[in-house]
């Protein structure tokens, strides 16, 4: 039995994720059943605005999360993230935090031109990644043909 140190690092790595996109479902759990704590208090208390504010906030913070849980599972499947749903997950994010804002009429100018171009340097960046990633495969498919 050799020692191998990329086999440790692999175990671990594995380990590691496991162990994130546990916690992660754990959060997506929990979130699910915090949302229907707030739609009981908000029917009790008929607060409607505030309490559809706090529904709104919580619905996109599960996606952000989604996003990241789908990250950690591909990772099990090929054995590398791809890039295309941390770019998915950041993009989830940055339209929560507009869309928070927008709701709350505390949308700055600044702020807003500074989030759209976070947003289209990311759009780029998906696009491109999912460019690279087909073309990787046509390569792949190329080379399985040829050979």
């Amino acid at each position: 039995m050799q020692f191998s140190a990329k086999r440790l690092f692999d175990r671990v790595t594995g380990l590691v994720f496991a162990v994130m996109l546990l916690f992660l479902t754990i959060g997506i759990i929990m979130g699910t059943g915090h949302l229907f704590t707030l739609l009981f208090e908000m029917a009790r208390s008929g607060e409607i605005a505030r309490g559809y504010l706090d529904i709104i906030s919580e619905v996109l913070s599960l996606f952000v999360l989604i996003e990241l849980s789908r990250s950690l599972a591909e990772y099990f499947r090929v054995n590398r993230l791809r890039l295309t749903f941390i770019v998915d997950a950041a993009i989830v994010f940055v339209l929560r935090e507009i869309m928070i804002e927008l709701f709350e009429h505390k949308l700055v100018v600044d702020r807003t031109y500074a989030l759209s171009t976070l947003l289209f340097v990311l759009g780029a960046l998906r696009i491109g990644s999912v460019l690279v990633y087909q073309r990787g495969l046509s390569i792949g498919n190329r080379d399985a043909d040829g050979a």
